[in-house]
């Protein structure tokens, strides 16, 4: 079977965002100052052959231990759907 999975990594709300704070930043330039605490991350989507939805499962989240994601700094959440 094909699943598609769905990731999202973003950095752990105790690591600073330089990227989110810059964005945060320039939102007030835009008068846009209602929009605060701007965290930027990375969307990643996969494609992976499977037994079932418990092994597509299990693989995706090596991936994202091993690879995707840096959990020293990032968390990680994905969700898997039928190809």
């Amino acid at each position: 079977m094909k699943f598609i999975a769905e990731i999202d990594v973003m950095p752990l709300k105790e690591i600073l965002d330089p990227q989110g704070k810059a964005v945060t930043g320039s939102m007030k330039n835009l008068g846009l100052s209602e929009i605060q605490n701007v965290r930027i991350g990375k969307h990643i989507t996969l494609e992976v052959t499977a037994e079932n939805e418990q092994a597509a499962h299990d693989k995706v989240d090596t991936a994202c231990k091993k690879l995707l994601a840096n959990l020293i700094m990032e968390q990680y959440i994905f969700t898997l759907h039928l190809a």
